[in-house]
């Protein structure tokens, strides 16, 4: 095992598999139910600052989407929204839940590639239920020599999970489509951070890239991960 580098986490949503597009795909459809009492880009102001406000009660995910959802649907009719609309957004979150699973370009291939050499880790944030289904339907998860499905990406996350399954914080790398969540608060660890970005981006997850910062770097794909992680270990 490399004497630099030794242990590299992979996050999940849009970086091993895709997830987004589906959230995206469902918005449209709020939009379209609520056409009656709001414009669409007002509606889409207003679902992201219940999302904002919504994190802290519901945590990442489906459900919480879905709770923010009929939240928002309630606020714009001013409580008048049909039951009939309520049970829709119901059944789209329902749905969501039971999207199968896309791997990415080049996802089984670098963790194999990377598992071969390094200690892989799978850390990703959501509900604990639908992460377990997604993993499980990926048929990615017998690659990992640990799954860590938290409440949040902090500094703190990071040096608790790389000290749990690894050599601390300074000895690992952390990969990922969030600059906020996958690179900037693993730097902030003293990891590695590498941005991969995957073209849809959640607004609550933007930030802007680090300066001058030896442990950033950005991939077009995951199909250079492999070289990359060589180059550094």
């Amino acid at each position: 095992m490399a004497q630099n580098l030794t242990t590299v986490g992979f996050d999940a949503d849009d970086t091993l598999w895709h997830n987004e597009r589906f959230f995206q795909l469902t918005q449209a459809h709020f939009a379209g139910l609520l056409a009656d009492f709001a414009e669409a880009d007002h509606l889409m102001e207003r679902l992201l600052a219940a999302e904002r406000r919504n994190i802290r009660h519901y945590g990442y995910g489906v459900k919480g989407f879905t709770l923010s959802m009929i939240e928002t649907a309630i606020e714009v009719t001013e409580d008048r929204v049909p039951a009939a609309v309520i049970r829709q957004l119901i059944e789209a979150g329902q749905e969501m839940l039971a999207h199968p699973i896309e791997l990415l370009p080049h996802a089984r291939a670098a963790v194999e590639a990377v598992a071969q050499t390094h200690r892989v880790l799978l850390i990703t944030k959501g509900d604990l239920i639908d992460q377990e289904r997604k993993l499980a339907q990926s048929g990615l998860g017998d690659l990992f020599h640990g799954v860590e499905i938290v409440s949040e990406k902090t500094a703190q996350t990071y040096q608790t999970v790389f000290a749990r399954h690894g050599d601390g914080a300074g000895r690992s790398m952390m990969v990922g489509n969030s600059m906020r969540s996958d690179v900037l608060a693993p730097i902030a660890a003293g990891s590695w951070g590498v941005y991969v970005p995957h073209g849809l981006e959640w607004e609550i997850e933007k930030a802007d890239p680090p300066g001058d910062q030896t442990r950033f770097r950005s991939l077009s794909d995951l199909g250079a991960l492999a070289g990359l992680v060589a180059t550094i270990g």
